[in-house]
């Protein structure tokens, strides 16, 4: 089918393209505030179908059998389909959460190198033949689940999707995804792939709506084994407590407030570049982002000018400009979630060193557009340092020693990832070892690889995306012995 209206608005049940009027909404371009287009939401009846044809079709021969290096050929012919089709899915990324033009042609890129390497895993991942205790032959056997739901968030559709279908399909599974109603023509055009491609009807279905709508009933829905979901701590804490009661099991990525560490001896124009990456890239919308800044108290001062005057320089601007590197906040709705708590913040004694407000720019006016913002002067138990904000909005603190570091770094409800920066790389080691985060860059920030496991520690999440574990995720363990 052919990208139109038509496939922009319907969602995707085995190889039927299912419009529904009751619960559509709209997809609104958060750069200029008009209606892209409106999108299906599903009622009852199209989320009992969607799980009733994914369970059919993983219980057909002709996926259920099929060998590894016949599945990962499928999944390597999706990556060709995302390549010829990366001007389409950068576009409707871009149209739908506002990210610069050039940052959703690299998301396209490595979404198609997730399902190469994904493929690659399938066709090359071998299981165990475990030691005997006594006269029999034991081995281990990885089974799929059956019917996966993947629930997805509106900052990187393109990643995040690839990041659980790939490895899910590559595990034996059937997948419902479930994107953002921020973002979800995205997943639309990879269910248009995915059958272009030759994957089986009904092993990739893709269910819009809104999520307590539509995500709450897939969740709890009996026909559904397993459940993948990135986004807020507190929505996952809802699936989780929905899981128990189904005792199933979910994979959670959530939410961050990443500490950033600057010592004294480190590069600091390096570190500049990075810190201004690590919080300012994607308007400060993601789960990684170096929303903590941590700067050694001797060089403090100074550094946080440099680097206030740095982000002070970047543009920001529509995200198709030729040299916009910061676009909108996603939607609307986010921008004053953000504004609320830089002022409140303001209110309890914030030091704006800059932004914290719209841009002044006509041409922007009428999009969700607000400036790279550094706070200082707050006290470590404010509110802005211990929520997520998800928006471009650092907090700038110091730090006397190791042991006070740790201690202000490690005060957090959450533990997703973190940066240090040094030249001692025995200090780094030791700090390494101490950071309760699931990812830890040293000399490097928001470095990522999708051969390499990624979570959170406490409320950051449950579970490893990534990696051969990330295929292992979708997958349940099965003993079988031979006597002798």
């Amino acid at each position: 089918m052919p990208e139109s209206e038509l496939s922009l608005k319907s969602m995707l049940i085995g190889d039927q393209w299912i419009a529904q009027e009751s619960g559509a909404f709209d997809s609104v371009n958060p750069a200029t505030g008009t209606v892209n287009f409106r999108i299906s939401g599903a009622t009852q009846a199209e989320i009992d179908l969607a799980v009733d044809t994914a369970g059919r079709a993983v219980r057909q021969p002709a996926w259920r059998d099929m060998l590894p290096h016949a599945r990962a050929a499928l999944l390597r012919r999706m990556a060709d389909g995302i390549d010829a089709n990366a001007e389409v899915l950068a576009r409707l990324q871009m149209i739908e959460n506002g990210k610069v033009w050039s940052e959703c042609k690299a998301q396209v890129a490595s979404a198609a190198a997730t399902f190469r390497y994904y493929a690659g895993v399938c066709e090359t991942l071998c299981a165990e033949v475990t030691p005997p205790r006594g006269n029999y032959l034991s081995m281990t056997r990885y089974d799929p689940y059956g019917v996966v739901l993947a629930i997805t968030p509106w900052n990187s559709p393109l990643t995040m999707e690839a990041q659980k279908v790939a490895p899910a399909l590559a595990a034996g599974n059937a997948v419902i995804l479930k994107p953002s109603e921020v973002t979800s023509s995205p997943a639309l055009e990879l269910g248009r792939i995915a059958l272009e491609a030759g994957l089986p009807p009904g092993i990739l279905n893709i269910v819009t709506g809104l999520g307590a709508r539509v995500g709450g009933p897939l969740v709890q829905h009996p026909g559904v084994r397993m459940v993948s979901f990135t986004g807020g701590t507190a929505t996952g804490r809802a699936i989780a407590h929905a899981a128990a009661e189904k005792l199933m099991p979910v994979a959670l990525e959530l939410g961050g407030k990443s500490p950033h560490i600057v010592f004294a001896d480190a590069d600091q124009d390096a570190a500049i570049d990075a810190v201004i990456g690590g919080i300012f890239e994607g308007s400060g919308q993601s789960c990684v982002a170096g929303s903590r800044l941590y700067v050694q108290q001797s060089i403090a001062q100074s550094f946080i000018e440099r680097l206030a005057a740095r982000a002070g320089s970047l543009r920001v601007d529509l995200p198709d400009a030729e040299r916009a590197q910061m676009g909108p906040i996603a939607s609307f709705g986010q921008r004053e979630r953000i504004e609320g708590m830089v002022e409140a913040a303001r209110r309890d004694g914030a030091q704006v060193l800059l932004g914290g407000a719209r841009p002044g720019d006509e041409r922007l006016a009428r999009g969700a557009f607000y400036l790279p913002t550094i706070l200082a002067g707050l006290k470590p138990d404010a509110t802005v340092v211990r929520e997520e904000i998800f928006g471009p909005v650092l907090c700038a603190l110091t730090f006397e020693d190791e042991d006070d570091l740790i201690a202000q770094a490690n005060d957090s409800v959450y533990g997703l990832a973190s940066g240090v920066w040094t030249v001692d790389y025995r200090r780094a080691w030791r700090i390494a070892q101490r950071l309760e985060a699931g990812s830890v860059w040293i000399n490097t920030y928001k470095q990522l690889s999708i051969s390499t496991p990624f979570g959170g520690f406490k409320q950051s999440g449950i579970g490893r995306e990534k990696g051969i574990t990330g295929m292992r995720l979708y997958q349940q363990s099965k003993g079988i012995y031979f006597g002798m």
